[in-house]
This record gives structure tokens, C-alpha cells and sequence, in this order.
């Protein structure tokens, strides 16, 4: 069946089947070891109470009572002899295990412990009869070879129920792998591969219906389990058993002999183990059974319908996760359940796009962090990414390169399920899932599914990608703005810094002379306060202008005193002001004010090499859009600015001109303008330029409620 709740495979993952005994694991052991002797079997055996109770109740029975009562657990050890014991320990917890299996408590299983039985029991005479080393071994294996069938029970009770007391052929084995899309030999092996014993034991359960041909130079232990199954269940097919015993190298002879035996040891083996066997040849074996068939496009709809379902609770998930390596570890551990993958991990194209590189998430993190895939080298992996297309990989197969063989042994598996992860037409990378050999069929037929589960795990990935660079850019503008607010402190802060150089100079003169110096020594004061808050300004990238109302005339008269002071102001440089009679207050801050006009007024020197005429205008109030401002004009008689400076006059550059008025002073007035909410513009002709200034004047709070939001446009003309 192709539903996912109806995939025994799937089922068998997670039902509640039940684990080996440890004692038998620990037995297995004991039994390889050469120098292994009573005493360490006797301390193995006295940890289980259970296995204590069952030696002690064998060894005082009937059939091995002498004289007086065993009651320690090495006289009951000796009294039973070697083989006895190993046969009770092996039973009791193979037992132990069978009545563990859900629904085995409601079955009727009399007929199921005496078909195992008898198969172990015959198994073991074989392996003597064969001089196979091992012959506990092959008794345990003769034991498990059915174990498939209570695996089957347990995970699809109601689907198998009835063919769990069919003939055990391959007539069985057809319906199974027809109705559940697996047999009971192949569920036995994966239970015991599961198990991890380390022997060929599921290998001896997988093929004890495999056709004889294919046996013939195969492990002692498979075809004995095979002949044990044919004597014990097929008696009547004589050209089989014949042909079974031949692979064994046995005369039928030997065969007869041996059959003779089995059926007082396997009561014999129940008795002691208090397993009633009584009415289990009156139970009929029906032949399989395979329920009616369901309607393939009812069933395909059924799937379609199931999967969408999925697909969306699975993108509600992804876009749950916080980051992206929560997002890849949600990834790869919803395709490890949905799809039975063994384990799962993620190879995404690197930012180049050149190749597919591990990601921290998953599994195997470290053994992925170095991996790297060259998409242009070709390859299936390659291919699977560049053409995104699904690729099914198994260890044999001829075409593989270095690098697949690489992911066979990092996931410990014999074949992967490449499933490649686009988003749009952008292929990201591919989701890699290793599953057994057996498994690629199944996950061919959800292709369908397998594809939109990875388009949704893309587009996940993609909205995280962007994040990712969406917070990259965040932070690189964040570096960029203090960068750029560095300069502007660098630059800014040579101005206070030369005019305290300089009246360092005036001062010491003075000194010299015995006059005053508390004027200069006011002057340096605040110049020093105004470094202080130049680089205080590092801390704020956008600071709030200071409210207040400041004097233009007095920051002016300010100003000019600095450069008169200092050797800012040349002496072929005339300064003129003309400060009308009126009031000059404006809303600004004044040293934003002071730092404006210094920039202005440096800009103009500078324009002036070989001397000239700069004038500091105040032109009165300005309406402009509904709001009243104070005019304020530097200006200079200059040769004016070339057209190409003027158009990006106020464009942040580097420190380093290019030409008159073209530096990073002007970016750093237009900024300070803005942010007292006025307006800066520029003329320039080849009799001058000039910088016209709109500085909002102070208004009744009443009256500032009213006005509509001050323009901060920079003009020039």
C-alpha cells in the first residue's frame, strides 16, 4: 500500500517492538569466547532472576531429579550439562521476547511456538551433522526464522491477522509482499539487524524461502536454516529437501536419522520451557489470504490528499523556526519521520554557486563542515542540484565518484535519496536522506511527495537566506553611517582644534607681555567643550538638535573674532558683516550655528587664494511655505564654482577637494542645516558665490501647532 499510515515499513519504525533480552546478547558472547567456562556462565545466568527461577525449577524436575534437592544455581548447572543449559537460556529468551510483541497475548500461538522449535531443534542436529562450530548459533537462528511473522502481527493487526496462521510458503510470502509491500522474512531480518546481533542470523531468517539455485555458495548458516525449514514445515517436497540436503553436503540418510529425534526433543524443549503445545497440530493453516483490493485512483487521491496536508503542517513548522540552523535541523529531522530516512543532512550551493558545501545542522557536523561537491566536475549529485532532478544512488552502482562513495560512508548507508531544494527557479542545494537498499522503492513512488516537501523546505530556506542578508546589510549600513560620522567628527574637530592651536599662540603671547588673557582663556574654554561635544556626537548617529533661541548676530560677531585672532583670516582678506537692525534670533542651536557658519566662512577663504571679499549677510525674515524664516547669507567675490561641482555641491566625498568649496564640509552644513529645519542653498557665477541660509525663527507655541512640517531641501542655481 502506498499510504504512509498504511506502510508497514513505517509502522514497523515506530511501533513498540520488543528489544533482545540482554542475557541472550551476553550468552552469545560467552559462547564465542574460547577460555569461557561454568562459573562465568553462572555468574552471567544469576544476574536474571527470571532464567535463575526457570534453571532451578529444569534441574529439580522429574526428569533430572537424583537424590535430594538442587537448590544453588552451579549445582543446578552441572546437573543439567552444558548443552541443556545453553538450550534453556537461548529458549527461555527468545520466549521471553515472543510474548513481549503487541497482540501476541490474544493470539493463539501454539502452532507458531511449535513450528520454531522444531526448526531450531532440527537446525542445531544439522550443524553437528555439519561440523558447523557454532551450533547454539543455529539453534537461536532456527528460533528467529518466524520471528518476522509476530513483527507483521504486531504492527498490522488487523491486515495480517488472518495470515498469521496461514502455511508458511511462498505463497505467503507473495501475499505479503502484494497487501503490506513486505514479506515476513525480510520484516524478521530488519528486527533482528535491529537487534544488532553480530552474526549472520538475519541474513539466515531474510532467505529461508529464497529458490534453493541461489543458495548453493552461500553461509552455512542460511542454508541450514533453509533445510531445517524444509524438513520441519515441508516435508512432502522431496526434490526441494533433496536438493537442500545436497548443498549441505548430507545423505538423506543422515536427514532421516535426524527427523527421528526432533519431535521428543522440541516436547521435550516446551515442557521445560511450561509452553503447552497440546491441540497445536489440530489448529488448521489455512492458505494465505489477500484482502479485496482498494480502488488505485481512490487510493491515489486518498495519498494526494494526505500529502498536501503534510506538505502544509510541515511549511508551518519551518516558518515557526527561529534562524537558520534551527530551520536546517527542523528540516532535516522531518524527513528523517516522514520518509524513513536512516538520517538526513543538507549540501547547499556555496555563495558563488561553484558548489555544494555542508551545513552545520544534522548529523555528522563535523565530517560535513570541510565537504565540498565542484558542481562543474560532474557527477550524479552534481546533476541532481544543476538539474533538479530527484536521484536515487546505490553503493554499486558504477557511476559514482569520490565524493559520493565519501557520503555512503558518512551516513553508514547503501543508498541515498537525493532531493533536490529549489525555490522559484533557484536551486539552493539538495536534501541527502541514506536508507537501505530496500526502502529506494518506496520513496520512488513518493516522488511526488519527496518534491513537495523539499519546495517547501527551500522556500523556507530562502526566506531565512534573505534574512540573513537582509541583517548583513542592516549592520554594514549601521557600520557605514559610523564611518561616515567618524569623518564628519575628524573633520569638524580641526576646526576647534586649530583655533585652540592658535590662541595657544595668542595667549603665550600675551603672557609674555604681562596682559590679560581671560577673554582667550573663555574662547579656549568653549572650543574645548565643543571638541567634548563633536565627539559625543559618535555616540548618537542621527543626534536631536538642542532646542533653544540663539542671537545670529552675536554667533556671528563670535566667529569673526576667531578668525580675526587667529591665522584663519589672511590679512588680504577683507570680512564685511551686515547684521540689520532687527532682531536676528532664531530657533537653532548655536554652536550647530557657530559649527555651520566655520565651515562657510573656511570654504570661503579658501575660495580666495589670492585675496578678495567675503561678506556675512542677514537679509531678514522669509515667508516660505507658510513659515517665517531668517535669511542669512555667506558669500565671497570669488571665480565661482564649476557647473559639474555645483550639482553635488552638497554629496558626501572624502576629506581630500577636488576643487573650491568641494569637500566634506559642505556635506556636514547641509546636514546641520537640515537638522535645525532649515533650508540651505547655493549661486555661483563667475563674480561669486553665495550660501543662503533659511533658519526658522522662534514662534508663540500656538502659532508653531498651526504650521505644516518645514521643508529641508537643499537649492541650488
Amino acid at each position: 500500500m502506498q499510504q504512509s499510515d498504511q506502510d508497514i515499513r513505517n509502522r514497523l519504525l515506530i511501533a513498540r517492538l520488543p528489544a533482545m533480552p540482554q542475557i541472550l546478547i551476553k550468552l552469545i558472547a560467552h559462547l564465542q569466547a574460547d577460555d569461557a567456562g561454568m562459573p562465568e556462565l553462572a555468574a552471567l545466568i544469576g544476574k536474571d532472576a527470571g532464567m535463575t527461577g526457570k534453571i532451578l525449577g529444569v534441574a529439580n524436575s522429574s526428569a533430572y531429579h537424583r537424590q535430594g534437592k538442587v537448590v544453588s544455581l552451579e549445582q543446578s548447572l552441572v546437573s543439567l550439562g552444558t548443552d541443556m543449559i545453553k538450550t534453556l537460556v537461548i529458549s527461555e529468551s527468545v520466549f521471553q521476547t515472543f510474548n513481549s510483541f503487541p497482540h501476541s497475548g490474544s493470539t493463539d500461538l501454539r502452532a507458531f511456538w511449535k513450528s520454531s522449535l522444531s526448526v531450531a531443534v532440527m537446525a542445531r542436529a544439522l550443524a553437528k551433522a555439519m561440523a558447523y562450530p557454532h551450533v547454539e548459533e543455529a539453534y537461536l537462528a532456527g528460533l528467529l526464522h518466524n520471528v518476522g511473522r509476530l513483527a507483521l502481527l504486531a504492527t498490522a493487526p488487523k491486515e495480517y491477522a488472518f495470515n498469521f496462521t496461514a502455511r508458511d510458503d511462498a505463497a505467503l510470502c507473495a501475499v505479503e509482499q502484494r497487501t503490506l509491500q513486505i514479506t515476513h522474512a525480510e520484516a524478521g531480518a530488519w528486527l533482528i539487524e535491529r537487534w544488532q546481533l553480530d552474526s549472520f542470523l538475519a541474513d539466515s531468517v531474510l532467505y529461508h524461502h529464497e529458490p534453493l539455485a541461489r543458495l548453493e555458495a552461500s553461509h552455512p548458516l542460511i542454508r541450514i536454516v533453509r533445510l531445517a525449514h524444509l524438513l520441519c514445515c515441508h516435508a512432502d517436497d522431496a526434490e526441494s529437501i533433496a536438493q537442500a540436503a545436497q548443498f549441505c553436503a548430507l545423505e538423506l540418510e543422515v536427514l532421516e536419522n535426524l527427523a527421528g529425534g526432533v519431535a521428543r526433543q522440541v516436547q521435550q524443549a516446551a515442557q521445560h520451557l511450561g509452553i503447552d503445545l497440546a491441540g497445536a497440530d489440530d489448529i488448521a493453516t489455512p492458505p494465505a489470504y489477500a484482502p479485496p483490493s482498494v480502488d488505485p485512483v481512490q487510493q491515489r487521491l486518498s495519498d494526494e490528499v494526505r500529502n498536501m496536508v503534510l506538505v502544509s503542517e510541515v511549511g508551518q513548522t519551518f516558518a515557526r523556526q527561529q534562524g537558520e540552523s534551527s530551520l536546517l535541523e527542523a528540516i532535516t529531522r522531518s524527513a528523517r519521520i516522514l520518509f524513513d530516512f536512516d538520517t538526513a543532512i543538507i549540501l547547499l550551493q556555496n555563495p558563488t554557486g561553484h558548489a555544494l558545501v555542508g551545513v552545520a545542522a544534522g548529523e555528522h557536523q563535523q565530517r560535513l563542515a570541510g565537504f565540498s561537491i565542484p558542481l562543474a566536475k560532474g557527477g550524479p549529485l552534481a546533476a541532481a542540484a544543476l538539474e533538479c532532478q530527484l536521484a536515487f544512488l546505490k553503493r554499486d552502482m558504477p557511476a559514482l565518484g569520490i565524493v559520493e562513495e565519501q557520503l555512503f560512508r558518512i551516513l553508514g548507508t547503501d543508498s541515498l535519496v537525493c532531493v533536490p531544494l529549489v525555490a522559484g527557479q533557484r536551486s539552493l542545494g539538495v536534501l541527502i536522506g541514506g536508507v537501505a537498499a530496500w526502502q529506494i522503492a518506496a520513496c520512488q513512488k513518493r516522488e511526488g511527495f519527496l518534491r513537495a516537501y523539499a519546495n517547501q523546505a527551500a522556500t523556507a530556506l530562502e526566506t531565512a537566506v534573505n534574512a540573513r542578508g537582509l541583517a548583513r546589510r542592516q549592520l554594514d549600513h549601521v557600520a557605514e553611517e559610523y564611518r561616515a560620522a567618524s569623518r564628519r567628527v575628524v573633520h569638524e574637530v580641526n576646526n576647534p582644534l586649530s583655533i585652540i592651536k592658535n590662541y595657544l599662540s595668542v595667549l603665550d603671547h600675551k603672557l609674555e607681555k604681562q596682559e590679560p588673557v581671560s577673554g582667550e582663556m573663555a574662547i579656549l574654554n568653549e572650543e574645548i567643550d565643543r571638541v567634548g561635544q563633536l565627539i559625543g556626537g559618535l555616540a548618537d548617529l542621527q543626534p536631536v538638535a538642542s532646542s533653544g533661541v540663539t542671537d545670529c548676530a552675536r554667533v556671528v560677531d563670535d566667529v569673526l573674532r576667531l578668525f580675526r585672532a587667529t591665522d584663519f583670516l589672511p590679512p588680504k582678506i577683507e570680512v564685511v558683516t551686515r547684521m540689520q537692525d532687527a532682531p536676528c534670533e532664531v530657533e537653532a542651536d548655536a554652536d550647530m550655528l557657530k559649527q555651520i557658519l566655520l565651515n562657510l566662512l573656511k570654504n570661503a577663504v579658501e575660495a580666495l587664494p589670492d585675496g578678495g571679499r567675503i561678506e556675512v549677510a542677514n537679509r531678514g525674515h522669509v515667508n516660505r511655505d507658510r513659515r517665517l524664516y531668517l535669511e542669512l547669507c555667506v558669500s565671497d567675490n570669488g571665480a565661482g564654482l564649476a557647473p559639474e561641482v555645483l550639482a553635488n555641491l552638497f554629496s558626501p566625498v572624502r576629506s581630500s577637494k577636488e576643487g573650491a568649496h568641494h569637500g566634506l564640509g559642505l556635506s556636514i552644513v547641509h546636514d546641520l542645516v537640515t537638522r535645525l529645519h532649515g533650508v540651505i542653498g547655493c549661486r555661483s557665477s563667475k563674480s561669486g558665490t553665495s550660501f543662503e541660509i533659511l533658519l526658522p525663527i522662534p514662534l508663540p507655541a500656538s502659532a508653531a501647532a498651526a504650521l505644516p512640517a518645514p521643508g529641508n531641501t537643499a537649492l541650488s542655481s
